[in-house]
């Protein structure tokens, strides 16, 4: 499915192909967190990387997290440097795939049947989890991949 994507200034377009769109992965991290400017989460999509086609691109900043440890992380989190829409994030660890961010998706996404809540131990007090009774919840990273994820319910 194409998925077409933009910043709330109308600077940046973006499209990309993703084969099970399902906006179900919710990241509790503080670096999802505070990046996305969402209610307590990020909601991260998987996408083919080499699907990836911008315009506006000279509108567009890497941010690159600094770690508890001191270090920098590896994943560029792309966002709009006009307007601060937080766009998408590409890891060098899995360089096939990139994850837009589904609040600047504006293509209809489809209503996942479930949710996976992760990385809840970095949740702070504050934000309300309300997992349905079909969700899963980690305090750190699930086993299941984004692959696996999608597997397993569509064939449910």
């Amino acid at each position: 499915m194409q998925l077409d994507g933009s910043c709330h200034c109308g600077a940046v377009r973006f499209s990309v192909e993703a084969d099970a769109p399902y906006p179900f992965n919710l990241c509790y991290c503080s670096i999802c967190r505070k990046t996305a400017g969402t209610g307590g989460f990020a909601i991260n999509l998987g996408a083919n990387a080499d699907t990836l086609r911008v315009e506006g691109e000279e509108h567009i900043n890497t941010y690159r997290a600094r770690m508890e440890d001191g270090s920098t992380s590896s994943a560029e989190r792309r966002f709009c440097r006009e307007c601060g829409t937080a766009l998408w994030l590409w890891s060098p660890e899995w360089p096939e795939l990139v994850h837009p961010h589904a609040g600047a998706i504006d293509t209809p996404l489809p209503v996942p049947p479930e949710h996976t809540h992760m990385m809840l131990g970095s949740k702070p007090d504050w934000v309300m989890s309300r997992p349905d009774s079909q969700d899963r919840c980690f305090q750190e990273y699930p086993e299941e991949s984004l692959a696996q994820w999608h597997e397993r319910v569509s064939s449910s």
